[in-house]
């Protein structure tokens, strides 16, 4: 009897096994695609070459974020890293020419792209304001060409010298395009910045004062200096006014 039952439970499982194994592969065959990918991972050589370091460079940034400057600063990008851990004044020459060379082509990149969405906005909604205050009628706030006489001033939220700067230049009857940089892309916003400070509704009706969202435009004219920025662009050149 004890070997029959043996036999039996045996058996069972030999059957529980097989209904596992049917039940696997059918789920594999219905849902072929469940697996995630793995992930590719980029290799040293590949992230140093993205920044004009060597593969030890690269490898001395990794171990440096993983101490009290990662601790500190989590974000820092290689070159100020290992600008700022520099241990010869050679070193830090060579590390902030590369992080200038990289700068200057992410700058390029910004504007060329920056060009092309205000080309589209003029081709695709000429007509849609971009903001406008209340009372101030259908008025059109382009991005400023930055030509003739025109300004551009770029102001920040939380900034009197800001706030200053431009009661005076509408005092003085100029006519502006004002960019505000911390806007972040909200027209209520700009808005409540230009009451604030006591924009003229009429003078933004007639584009005689112009609203917009920075959208980078501030970082991209790498221009040295804080904000408030007053600029004009002169043969081609943009300058502090």
């Amino acid at each position: 009897m004890k070997s029959a039952r043996t036999v039996v439970l045996l058996a069972a499982c030999l059957v529980e096994v097989a209904a596992a194994q049917g039940t696997s592969t059918a789920a594999s065959a219905i849902a072929p695609g469940r697996d995630r990918p793995t992930a590719i991972e980029r290799s040293d050589e590949q992230h140093a070459q993205d920044w004009g370091l060597r593969v030890d460079e690269w490898q001395r940034f990794r171990d440096l974020m993983q101490g009290p400057l990662g601790t500190h600063s989590p974000n820092l990008d290689p070159l100020t890293a290992l600008g700022i851990e520099a241990r010869s004044d050679e070193e830090r020459r060579r590390y902030a020419e590369l992080q200038v060379e990289v700068e200057a082509r992410r700058v390029e990149k910004l504007l060329a792209y920056q060009r092309a969405y205000d080309e589209a906005w003029r081709r695709l909604y000429a007509d849609m304001p971009r903001v406008i205050l209340p009372d101030a009628g259908p008025a059109h706030s382009p991005v400023a060409t930055g030509t003739g006489d025109r300004l551009a001033v770029f102001v920040k939220d939380g900034c009197d010298t800001c706030e200053q700067t431009v009661r005076r230049l509408q005092a003085s009857g100029t006519e502006f395009d004002l960019y505000v940089v911390d806007s972040r892309n909200d027209d209520a916003h700009i808005r409540t910045w230009a009451r604030r400070t006591g924009i003229d509704p009429a003078r933004v009706s007639s584009r005689a004062i112009t609203l917009n969202h920075d959208g980078g435009r501030w970082l991209a004219l790498g221009l040295p200096g804080e904000l408030p920025a007053v600029v004009r662009q002169v043969n081609g050149q943009w300058q502090r006014q």
